[in-house]
């Protein structure tokens, strides 16, 4: 697998356990280990690259540990902090990377709980860690645009001086995403003013702001939805096929082996597109990347195997008030189980990947 389709297969295997993950340790055997060795390239195994427990005195608190170093070409270049999965993260989780970060020749730090990896350096001030990381990789929601930084900190092709170069805009361009995902989520105030200053004359009062909140919430999620759409047509083109009737119940029917006349009315939701990775995380086990596609239909978001209509993986059927994942045995028949949130396509991994195997 490449780099890639490595961090997907950890991002599958941290949704997958990451409930049955209690303690730190066992974080740290699940999923940092994994993590290091896999997607970072060193030898969990091997003292001379990975040293665990590592200790360096530091001023008057001597004997403190970090959970891991990693050492390349000689040198501490990365040290790790681990916390449990369940614990969010937080700035004074990060103390004894602060303390070590002065110490060391490390110029990358990491805290993590397993499935969040926040990574600093000393941007401000040199020798002194930075009070916020310049990179945040979450295996929940892997940011593509990140995947080429985490690269370069990886054994084979370690290149601290680019990524050091990149830190400072990786930083801000980081933190201004996550302040607009908030900020799209949940609108503040000064969010809200802003935009009704500019669609509404009148002075803005408590039910003005009551009033407007809502509607710059509802604003913002469907112009998010229809930059996706434009995307997904402009990559799509204009062909598009015929939906089938969806049922209130369980139902099993014959795939269609035909391509079908195009239809129209088809509007591709986030939800459907956040259904799609989600799948795509779970067999590229099985596929690579690449050959996974979609194609959405009036009634159902189709999931195939190289874009071919007659290998079909998955089938998400999220237009009515009920929710359906479509499920294919070896015969293309489909099933249709009703879902109540995305986080429950997980439950369906096995009868993905056995269904992705018949196209490999």
């Amino acid at each position: 697998m490449d780099f890639a389709e490595r961090l997907s297969a950890l991002s599958t295997k941290v949704r997958e356990q990451r409930a049955s993950i209690e303690t730190e340790e066992a974080a740290k055997n699940a999923f940092v280990m994994p993590f290091i060795s896999t997607i970072l390239g060193y030898d969990v195994f091997n003292p001379s690259e990975v040293i665990p427990e590592f200790t360096a005195d530091v001023g008057v608190k001597r004997g403190e540990k970090v959970d891991y170093a990693i050492n390349h070409n000689g040198d501490i270049q990365i040290l790790i902090e681990c916390k449990r999965i369940n614990e969010a993260l937080r700035p004074e989780h990060a103390a004894q990377l602060f303390r070590y970060f002065s110490v060391t020749n490390a110029r990358i730090a990491i805290l993590t709980n397993g499935e969040i990896y926040q990574f600093y350096t000393d941007l401000d001030a040199p020798n002194k860690m930075d009070a916020k990381p310049f990179l945040v990789l979450d295996l929940n929601d892997i940011d593509s645009t990140l995947v080429g930084e985490v690269k370069k900190l990886t054994k084979e092709v370690f290149d601290l001086e680019s990524i050091l170069s990149a830190a400072e805009e990786l930083k801000y361009v980081g933190q201004i995403k996550r302040v607009m995902a908030a900020q799209f989520r949940e609108p503040a105030d000064d969010w809200v003013r802003f935009f009704t200053a500019r669609v509404y004359e009148g002075a803005f009062t408590q039910r003005i702001r009551e009033q407007f909140t809502p509607l710059v919430g509802k604003a913002s999620q469907q112009f998010l939805t229809e930059r996706v759409n434009e995307r997904l047509k402009a990559a799509l083109g204009t062909t598009s096929y015929a939906d089938d009737t969806t049922s209130e119940a369980v139902t099993s029917e014959k795939v269609v082996e035909a391509n079908l006349p195009a239809d129209d009315g088809i509007e591709t939701t986030l939800e459907e597109i956040e259904g799609f990775h989600i799948v795509r995380a779970i067999v590229c086990s099985e596929l690579k990347i690449d050959r996974i596609a979609q194609r959405d239909a009036k009634s159902y978001f189709a999931i195939l195997a190289d874009d071919n209509n007659r290998k079909p993986i998955a089938r998400l059927h999220f237009n009515t008030s009920q929710k359906y994942l479509g499920l294919f045995d070896e015969n293309k028949t489909e099933t249709r189980v009703a879902i109540d949130s995305l986080d429950e396509i997980y439950g369906y991994a096995n009868e993905l990947r056995e269904t992705a195997k018949r196209f490999a």
